[in-house]
């Protein structure tokens, strides 16, 4: 097999034969783009809060009128910075009773104003007690919308650019977290030391937010969700303003047809309609007892673990303290200028990640890349923080570990922060989609809540460095993990993929394509030594393809 061969049979060359192949009309879709970057921006809640609560401590109004500050160390911002997560447990699962009875769009609406909600108590509490409260009300609209946010872009996306779009989740909450960094930064400069402050920063995103609420009426609701409540000529509707393309092209034919047949093959023999307390045991036990089904419980669990106990969020949390354990803080206008940098940093990594990782690199390659720079930087931290405590280091390795936070965060961007919201989109049938990310996404909240209250005395009780070696060496134990477990599923279809999670759990050596790819594969091979292809044709396959209950076709080398 010649060179030429070799890098035909990658995942950056299927990745571009699908997309030449694939209708202009489908690709540059405006209404599929604007549809797509409104679910996308569900994300914006959720690091809004993250990029606000690391930095709004350091304001003087902040710590004046709550008694909360991030001079203290990360102990006394613990419970400001962690209660969130509690709600945003309850709103991921919650999210399951609302998701398929009203629709995505409807869903995102209600939880947006349900977050909003929260930031108006916020920015009313009269002290600590009424902010803990506000927070947990914030994160049950947070919560609520981790759940929607890729998984109605993957519902909508064409196998093509589903990755690309689902990365756009990962590109506004990096925006969100910059934006957040900046506006407390802004603020600390220009304005006074008045209750104003930190209530700018808490009402800035909630006009934005209302905003995507008043667009969302005009956008589009997911053609799954339809088919899976019987409103088939509604979806065919949908699916042709969101593929730009005739109902009667092959293209729209073929799509409605692979989901419907999905979600027969999903429903028969169930009653769709049941809409009793009852329907949760019959969705869980769906989910826990088809070895399948248990596959994807075990995968998006620990692909949402992974993040929190690699250190990933931890970082970006407690970044302020973090500098200060690293010995490389400085005055708080310094500090949040750094984190604002850092936070800017994430932004054009992710930008990086969604346009040349996701779909043209696989998923698997970027995971691999992305944990080694994470532990990598980690072995760093741990060793730079070690010495500086012992002995004391020179002014060099101070700024290398400061790149070393900045490397981190490009390692985090490209594998462990998007990976998880693409895959947990992705890896579910039609039927338990919604239940499935929710019990994931809680699980999800759980752990990042578990991290953000015990880093304080992680750091305490490992003498802060060994809180990176905690960090690196999950890092390590993750990587051994996606070489035996992770599959690729990049360039295959939302029922194509179900093929794959009914075949062994190891997937070393294995590679996944679809009918469609072998198809271009062929044709380019054709054009290019048709004495060969004939040849080639004549031979008998070593083993057949393996057809997925839902429609699709899935070839596993």
């Amino acid at each position: 097999m010649g060179v030429g061969d070799l890098l035909a049979r990658t995942t950056l060359a299927d990745w571009n034969r699908k997309i030449k192949a694939a209708p202009r009309e489908v690709i540059f879709s405006r209404r599929l783009l604007l549809t797509a970057l409104m679910y996308a921006t569900a994300a914006v809640p959720l690091t809004w809060d993250q990029g606000s609560t690391s930095t709004i401590s350091a304001l003087p109004s902040f710590v004046e009128h709550f008694g909360i500050s991030s001079k203290s160390g990360a102990g006394s911002t613990r419970n400001f910075v962690s209660l969130v997560y509690i709600g945003e447990a309850i709103g991921a699962a919650l999210s399951f009773f609302i998701n398929d009875k009203v629709g995505r769009l409807w869903s995102y609406r209600i939880y947006v104003f349900v977050w909003i909600i929260g930031q108006i108590v916020a920015i009313c509490s009269p002290g600590s007690s009424g902010l803990y409260g506000a927070r947990i009300i914030s994160g049950l609209g947070i919560g609520a919308l981790s759940v929607t946010g890729t998984v109605s872009i993957v519902e909508i996306a064409p196998a093509e650019i589903r990755g690309l779009l689902a990365s756009w989740y990962t590109v506004c909450m990096t925006i969100a977290l910059m934006a957040s960094t900046f506006c407390v930064y802004g603020v600390e400069l220009h304005m006074g030391a008045s209750h104003l402050q930190y209530q700018v920063v808490w009402f800035a995103p909630c006009i934005f937010m209302f905003l995507w609420i008043v667009a969302s009426f005009f956008l589009c609701e997911s053609p799954r969700w339809l088919i899976l409540t019987g409103r088939d000529q509604r979806a065919v509707d949908t699916l042709v303003a969101l593929r730009r393309l005739p109902a009667d092209h092959p293209r729209i034919q073929e799509e409605m047809q692979s989901i419907q047949e999905s979600i027969k093959a999903e429903t028969e023999g169930r009653d769709v309609n049941d809409k009793s307390p009852f329907q949760i045991v019959s969705i869980a036990k769906e989910t826990f007892t088809e070895p399948s089904n248990l596959r994807r419980v075990q995968q998006a669990i620990v692909m949402y673990a992974l993040p929190q106990f690699s250190g990933g969020n931890s970082v970006t949390n407690y970044f302020i303290p973090i500098l200060q354990v690293a010995g490389i803080s400085g005055s708080s206008t310094h500090n949040l200028f750094i984190n604002g940098m850092y936070n800017l940093a994430k932004f054009f990594f992710s930008l990086f990640t969604s346009f040349l990782f996701i779909d043209a690199l696989g998923r698997r390659n970027s995971l691999f890349v992305g944990v080694t720079l994470q532990m990598l930087s980690d072995i760093y931290l741990a060793a730079y923080i070690k010495v500086e405590h012992d002995s004391g280091v020179p002014p060099s390795a101070g700024k290398a570990g400061l790149a070393a936070l900045f490397v981190h965060a490009l390692g985090y961007t490209v594998g462990l922060l998007t990976l998880p919201y693409v895959f947990g989109g992705e890896l579910w049938p039609n039927r338990i989609r919604s239940f499935g990310a929710a019990l994931s996404q809680t699980f999800h909240w759980l752990f990042h809540y578990a991290m953000s209250f015990a880093l304080p005395s992680l750091l305490k009780r490992a003498d802060d460095w060994g809180a990176f070696v905690f960090f690196a060496a999950w890092c390590a134990g993750g990587l051994l993990y996606i070489y035996l477990l992770v599959p690729e599923i990049a360039g295959l279809s939302v029922e194509e993929i179900d093929g794959i999670f009914k075949g062994p759990w190891i997937v070393v050596g294995r590679r996944f394509r679809s009918r469609e790819d072998d198809s271009l594969l062929e044709g380019q091979n054709l054009t290019q030594n048709p004495e060969e292809t004939n040849a080639k044709s004549l031979e008998t396959p070593e083993s057949p393809p393996k057809k997925g209950a839902k429609g699709g076709t899935v070839t596993i080398d």
